[in-house]
């Protein structure tokens, strides 16, 4: 019997020559790696898309079928799906299967000494409170984009993406002093996440939990353990699509019980079901990053907009800090992260990956990824741009700016902050 990279490897050797359609899915190798959900989405409609071996929704067609597709430099097939996913988070609930994301339990006395030291980010932070932060190297570039909460004075959980699992253990890893009283473990097979997001999401879980879900006891960016039907699950009140949300974590053995409780409470509130590529658009509007593409080792936080989640002044520093000194005392960064909006009348082209931005005529960067935002009816892209003297509030505004596409230049709004709620207020 072959095994999964030889599958693998025989169909992309034959892509090579193949059309390169954005968003394609691989054929082989598949249904490796499948969330206990995994037989309840593709009853309500699932197509599955594959990461890093994980079975995971791109979007849902209608219930009991299996959605076909065809690939576009256009809109593809799911267009509308997608839309209708983005507006229904926008308007009612949406649960996404969030399980792919990977989780690494890190328990000692030593814990918060170490993971201070590899995060850019003041992780010393109260019990129940979730830390934003990025991991670096030595000449600030970005290793890893993940959150931090801590779960007692001695325990953290760490959550990262699915295809940084095993890069980003090695990294934490090989970061650990000799004689550290530390323990890290991966516990993401038992521990399965579901992603409750929009503005109905408190009235769906106060149904089916006595947690007190209010702001005040319950704020943005903290985490708590409640009763969610008859399972004890871990609540963290988070989001990746810009709504008010948590995000659901249960033992594996909970997983089809806590699925099927938020399911029937929520019929009559509109709970929908989201894939991956309503979660790309959603966070697109937002101006979220996404490792690997929009942040890397070749970009640092102070470039990528991500200033805020950098402690310069906590205790022992972080790997990282000397480089990032330098570049801050440096003043304005000649190298930015903007966020980019086609303004074309009729139906607009999409951006994807790589496509040259240019001001007044000349290019000064290139797309990191695009995305169609369904909330504000526009094509939409993030990307570095660059300027020796600086780039500027002032510096963009003075400039005219284009994206070019299959050769040919496209209007564009150029901006640093998100084109939805750029407050922050829904999610808050």
């Amino acid at each position: 019997m072959n095994g999964p990279l030889e599958d693998r490897t025989t169909e992309t050797l034959g892509l090579l020559f193949d059309m390169h359609w954005p968003s394609r899915q691989f054929e082989t190798a598949r249904g490796i790696r499948r969330s206990p959900f995994h037989d309840r989405l593709k009853a309500a409609g699932a197509f599955m898309t594959e990461a890093a071996g994980w079975e995971r929704p791109g979007f849902f067609g209608a219930p009991g079928c299996a959605p076909s597709v065809s690939y576009s430099y256009g809109r593809p097939s799911w267009f509308d799906a997608t839309g209708a996913e983005c507006r229904n988070t926008a308007r009612n609930v949406t649960l996404f299967d969030h399980s792919c994301f990977i989780k690494f339990l890190c328990e000692g006395p030593d814990a918060v000494t170490v993971l201070n030291r590899v995060c850019a980010n003041n992780i010393d932070v109260a019990v129940g409170r979730v830390v934003y932060t990025q991991w670096l190297n030595e000449m600030g570039g970005i290793v890893a984009d993940v959150t931090v909460t801590r779960l007692s004075e001695t325990a953290f959980m760490v959550v990262t993406i699915a295809l940084s699992q095993r890069r980003d253990m090695a990294w934490l890893r090989r970061h650990i002093p000799e004689g550290a009283r530390l323990s890290v473990q991966d516990v993401t097979s038992g521990l399965p996440m579901l992603a409750l997001m929009g503005p109905k999401a408190r009235a769906l879980l106060s149904r089916v939990s006595p947690a007190d879900l209010s702001d005040a006891a319950f704020p943005f960016g903290t985490s708590q353990e409640i009763d969610l039907g008859y399972a004890r699950v871990r609540a963290s009140r988070l989001t990746y699509v810009g709504e008010l949300g948590w995000e659901i974590y249960m033992p594996t053995e909970f997983a089809a019980h806590v699925f099927e409780v938020l399911a029937d409470a929520g019929r009559d509130l509109g709970l929908g079901m989201g894939g991956f590529f309503a979660i790309n658009s959603l966070r697109m509007e937002k101006g979220y990053r996404h490792w690997g593409h929009d942040i890397g080792e070749e970009d640092t936080p102070l470039q990528a907009g991500l200033g805020f989640a950098v402690a310069f002044d906590k205790p022992g520093g972080f790997i990282g800090r000397e480089a990032l000194l330098r570049q801050r005392a440096a003043g304005v960064q000649d190298r930015r992260m903007v966020q980019l909006s086609l303004e074309v009348d009729g139906i607009p082209p999409h951006l994807y990956h790589n496509e040259p931005i240019l001001r007044d005529g000349v290019i000064v960067g290139s797309v990191t990824t695009g995305a169609f935002g369904h909330r504000i009816g526009k094509s939409l892209g993030m990307g570095y741009v660059s300027c020796p003297g600086g780039v500027t509030a002032d510096w963009l505004g003075a400039g005219t700016w284009e994206v070019e596409i299959a050769w040919r230049r496209y209007p564009v709004r150029v901006q640093f902050g998100p084109w939805y709620d750029p407050k922050g207020e829904p999610l808050r």
